[in-house]
């Protein structure tokens, strides 16, 4: 937001002469960008396995989980959470150790919501 000169008349400063005062701006700040987390359907990693995932690292249910699972069965994606850039790069790199470690090669991304 830009500075907006006010104008004095004259006498209001005393000397006759015009007079600018700035006035300060408040600026807001930006909440920053959110991230979606998706897993991505292959036809390898057993559905008890993404299950177990998404309760594991998404906090969610063992219906809810059940849920995102099936979407990513028949969709070949789903959207798991969306988190700040740290939050879902650390829950990316989780699942993909996760599945690494026990041999199985679900595919978890990231995008710019």
């Amino acid at each position: 937001m830009p500075l907006m000169p006010l104008k004095m008349t004259d006498g209001e400063n005393g000397n006759g002469s015009d007079a600018s005062i700035l006035t300060k701006t408040h600026s807001k700040t930006q909440r920053p960008p959110l991230y979606k987390v998706l897993l991505l359907n292959d036809d390898f990693t057993p559905m008890e396995f993404v299950v177990h995932i998404l309760e594991r690292f998404f906090g969610m249910n063992h219906a809810q989980a059940f849920e995102i699972m099936l979407t990513v069965h028949k969709k070949g994606l789903a959207v798991v959470g969306v988190f700040s850039f740290e939050v879902a790069e650390t829950k990316v790199a989780q699942v993909m150790d996760f599945a690494r470690r026990h041999q199985h090669p679900l595919q978890c991304t990231m995008e710019k919501e």
